[in-house]
């Protein structure tokens, strides 16, 4: 997030300005001292793809100056003369900004996170209502909403990569629109992941209950939070290392699910014969609902995308940030297809779409009962448990590093921004603390306040990929502009592309309205993002005055 610096500019003899926040960057006139000033203020979505499993089975420096604010050049006698401000145009490094951070993450760590940061709980929870509104057109709806999440991904691996911070999307939307912005992106997001810290909690709770029946579920979900608490405050590379392996384990199952499945279609895998094209064209043809399954399937495959963003928040935290990111971002179109859309096409051509299984027992679990291979079916149960497991690990990740990059530019209580050998601890747990307190609800207020909650967060990624767009669109002209070196990933076909991103963004929240169900989410979540906003600009016209 940027927004406005107040800056000091010194002639090539000038003494250097000292003081706590100082960056030196040599430029081809001579030294440019910059003293940042300290301040003291104080799944159809995830709801729909979680929920109903659940019940049922950076510092940057300090900005928040407003345009109008004003900074003085200082000449080499000391004479000073008011001078108009730009936007963030000098906008300090954010790897430098954000050097408190330990950077434990290798090269491997991010290649993994990327790799099954795609293969997200939403994927193996929340699927199977989308298959049962669509029907087979179900690979439609994911076709599509994957070449919206491609092209989302495009823009924020081109900011990441110029713009490397704890931040993300959060730091690049108040580089570009200003403090409110990114406060808004920010602390909405925040809220997003920690609730769905508590919804992955439940449904792995789910998971083992029904492997070990009698058990309190509110009892393993809190195990769970103490487990992946405690690795989040101990290292980065702890997280790292979690994330490696489930990731791995994620990848080899579902590659091993693909492989099956082609070899059933094929009519090669033995004691099962090929469905041919009845399943695709039967029980209703492969649009049984019409436009309005399409149209329901589209909204649940838009949400199943969830957690794509990780990569770009942890790559602040390793050696070669602009390799990870840059890596990621451009492996992206090639794990979307394969993961997503080809394994949907699996799905729907292996079991009829209206089976009760697919909904009942997940999608997965359907197409391997089907198959008939012993014991497929509890093992693809383990890698749901560990895919809601990853989730609840990297969601207290994500979480603790946005509410740290907040904090770090003045955005938030100061207590979150403490950092002890390399962690921002206190941002930890209390991301973990808010997450069980969700959990707390689900059992306490289960008809009013929890729901109530659920439906706030409901089209929150949405609104961060809008604030993605629209920051993309300012700062690429600015690189452009002024350090195209640092386009080391490019957003295709610049700004057609990025428009038509933001037009698909558009039509969604409409479909959304039209959709009684989700028309309630979209309101509430607009109510909280008009909120944040109000609050960040109020921050931000204060600040400027302080």
């Amino acid at each position: 997030m940027r927004g406005r610096l107040d800056r000091v500019t010194l002639s090539q003899t000038a003494e250097p300005i000292t003081g706590s926040g100082r960056q030196s960057r040599d430029r081809a006139h001579g030294a440019l001292h910059t003293k940042r000033p300290q301040y003291t203020h104080g799944e159809v979505n995830l709801v729909t793809q979680l929920w109903p499993f659940c019940v049922e089975g950076d510092r940057i420096g300090d900005c928040g100056i407003s345009p109008n604010r004003e900074s003085r050049t200082v000449s080499r006698n000391g004479q000073a003369a008011l001078m108009s401000r730009t936007n963030a145009d000098a906008a300090p490094d954010t790897l430098t900004a954000e050097a408190s951070l330990s950077p434990g993450l290798k090269q491997r760590h991010l290649s993994m996170i990327a790799l099954g940061g795609v293969i997200g709980a939403g994927l193996f929870v929340g699927s199977g209502a989308g298959i049962a509104a669509a029907g087979p057109s179900i690979v439609i709806a994911y076709a599509v909403s994957g070449l919206l999440v491609m092209l989302v991904m495009r823009m924020l691996g081109e900011m990441s990569a110029a713009y490397p911070s704890s931040g993300s999307f959060s730091a690049h939307a108040e580089r570009a629109i200003g403090p409110w912005a990114g406060f808004t992106a920010g602390w909405s997001f925040w809220v997003l992941l920690c609730t769905a810290v508590g919804l992955e909690g439940i449904g792995a709770a789910k998971i083992v209950t029904g492997w070990l029946p009698g058990t309190p579920e509110w009892a393993w979900v809190a195990l769970f939070m103490v487990v992946f608490c405690a690795t989040n405050l101990a290292a980065v590379r702890n997280f790292g290392e979690f994330e490696f392996w489930f990731a791995a384990l994620k990848v080899g199952a579902i590659t091993l699910f693909l492989v099956l499945g082609l070899l059933a279609i094929a009519g090669v895998l033995p004691g099962s014969d090929s469905p041919g094209l009845t399943n695709l064209t039967g029980e209703g043809g492969f649009l049984p609902n019409g436009s309005e399954g399409l149209v329901i399937g589209l909204l649940a495959s838009v949400f199943a995308y969830g957690g794509l963003e990780t990569v770009t928040i942890a790559a602040a935290e390793s050696k070669n940030p602009v390799q990870g990111v840059a890596s990621a971002v451009r492996t992206a179109m090639w794990r979307i297809a394969l993961f997503y859309i080809g394994s949907m096409a699996v799905i729907v051509t292996l079991v009829p779409w209206n089976s009760k299984a697919v909904v009942e027992q997940g999608p997965y679990v359907a197409a391997l009962d089907h198959l008939g291979i012993p014991g497929a079916g509890q093992l693809m149960n383990v890698v749901v448990l560990v895919a809601l497991l990853s989730a609840m690990n990297a969601n207290i990740y994500g979480s603790s590093r946005i509410a740290y990059s907040l904090v770090e530019r003045g955005q938030g209580p100061k207590a979150l921004g403490r950092v002890s050998s390399g962690v921002p601890r206190v941002a930890v747990l209390a991301s973990s603390v808010f997450g069980f307190v969700c959990v707390l609800l689900s059992y306490w207020r289960p008809d009013d306040v929890f729901p109530w909650l659920l439906n706030m967060i409901g089209a929150v990624i949405l609104v961060v990929w809008i604030f993605i767009a629209a920051a993309q669109l300012r700062l690429r002209s600015r690189l452009d502009r002024e350090a195209p070196q640092k386009l080391v990933v490019r957003m295709w076909a610049f700004p057609v592309l990025t428009w038509v991103a933001l037009a698909g963004m558009v039509a969604i929240f409409i479909l959304m309205a039209r959709q009684p169900d989700t028309r309630v989410q979209l309101y509430s979540t607009g109510a909280m993002t008009l909120f944040l906003a109000a609050v960040g600009y109020a921050w931000q016209r204060a600040r400027a005055k302080s």
